[in-house]
């Protein structure tokens, strides 16, 4: 089983929404077996919570469900427990690597979402917490997501 995590700041908008878009696509390729996925963020200000607003409306639009999703912070133990963990925003990165100690063991790839996109002159994905676009963060994720499973199958031979 390949585990991934996504992790944003506050694990309500950007995080569970590259969750739910990821298990879609997963299902959708029937691997949902063989990859499972979750979602994190660095700050504490809304565990429990569910996912924003704005995310859940436009999962809602698109037949995505986020069941069952609530706001948690990254654990140390993250690190041994998943083998790819990607950050929404170099902010998240740093402090990923932060929290980890900057291990270089070679289990968790960490790295930013946005190195899935290389074509876009960003190099984060925007927070729509802040800029209120999650049609914006929505077409990036979704696009995102389908290269992280082609990059899993082309690094995990089990997959093909």
């Amino acid at each position: 089983m390949i585990n991934v995590l996504f992790v944003c700041l506050g694990n309500i908008c950007r995080s569970p929404m590259a969750e739910a878009v990821f298990r879609h696509q997963l299902k959708e390729k029937h691997l949902e077996d063989r990859i499972t996925a979750d979602s994190a963020g660095t700050g504490d200000w809304h565990l429990g919570k569910p996912p924003h607003e704005g995310t859940r409306k436009l999962l809602d639009e698109y037949g995505i469900s986020y069941s069952g999703m609530r706001a948690r912070q990254v654990l140390i133990q993250d690190y041994q427990s998943y083998d790819y963990i990607i950050c929404m925003d170099r902010n998240n990165e740093r402090d990923v690597r932060q929290l980890f100690g900057n291990k270089s063991d070679g289990h968790a790839k960490v790295f930013k979402f946005m190195d899935l996109l290389p074509e876009q002159a960003s190099k984060d994905v925007p927070d729509p917490y802040y800029t209120g676009n999650f049609e914006e963060v929505y077409g990036l994720v979704s696009e995102g997501c389908a290269r992280l499973i082609e990059r899993i199958g082309a690094e995990q031979s089990e997959l093909t």
